[in-house]
């Protein structure tokens, strides 16, 4: 069985999509105990912060193997949610480190619906996109 670089696109983007599942989890967790004030906001911002490059970092190191193997649907379904992100990162509170939480705002109301929902969001479209990835590298699969 012949293994091809579309293939090899989509066994990456699994693993990897499997990672942003796994962050958009933390993600909702962590807004859910900022929501119960089970969590303070300061530490809350510090363990989610540093996650937010890499998640943004990983999205693009797969469609850009997308990309590269003329994977043109699933880049095409990926686009979206990469133009989301570097809009979100670009617009972010000014804050001395990367990041998109700041303590301060976090607890305003509206602003950890938003996170919140944006969270669910991202996870809908993680998993989705997880079946679709599967479904992609069988087809490469079988295919080559």
């Amino acid at each position: 069985m012949a293994f091809s670089f579309p293939a090899f696109s989509y066994i990456v983007a699994l693993i990897i999509d499997a990672f942003l599942i796994f962050f958009s989890i933390f993600h909702v967790i962590a807004f859910d105990e900022l929501k119960t004030d089970y969590k303070n906001p300061i530490d809350q911002c510090n363990s989610l912060n540093p996650l937010v490059l890499p998640e943004y970092g990983l999205h693009i190191l797969f469609n850009l193997l997308f990309l590269f193997s003329g994977e043109w649907l699933s880049l095409a379904l990926n686009i979206p949610l990469i133009a989301y992100h570097i809009w979100r990162y670009a617009n972010r509170p000014v804050m001395s480190q990367p990041g998109l939480y700041d303590p301060t705002s976090i607890m305003n109301t509206d602003v950890l619906r938003a996170c919140l929902r944006e969270g669910w969001i991202k996870l809908a479209v993680y998993l989705l996109s997880f079946f679709y990835y599967l479904y992609g590298m069988i087809m490469a699969l079988i295919a080559s």
